[in-house]
């Protein structure tokens, strides 16, 4: 079973030319450098839909803090981090 598969994808002429300066400079494949770009695309999209999903499912079960409480929190972490900047300024 392979452990990898062929895909074709359209680009811009400008991406290609961008594509093969890398490929060239870094003595790595236009292929590769593609499948990790799409890797690591895929990768980061994936973690931010799934971070959406869990908020969106605390929120629907209630798990949530209220605007004032959260900006109160972040005032008071703020102004703490000030006033140690100041002290060490």
């Amino acid at each position: 079973m392979p452990t990898s598969t062929t895909m074709t994808i359209r680009v811009s002429s400008e991406t290609k030319l961008k594509l093969e300066r890398i490929a060239n400079d870094t003595r790595r494949s236009k292929s590769f450098l593609a499948a990790e770009a799409v890797s690591a695309y895929v990768d980061r999209e994936l973690e931010i839909i799934e971070g959406i999903k869990r908020g969106m499912a605390d929120a629907e079960a209630g798990r949530v803090v209220p605007h004032d409480e959260a900006m109160a929190e972040i005032d008071a972490i703020i102004e703490a981090a000030e006033a140690k900047r100041a002290g060490n300024a």
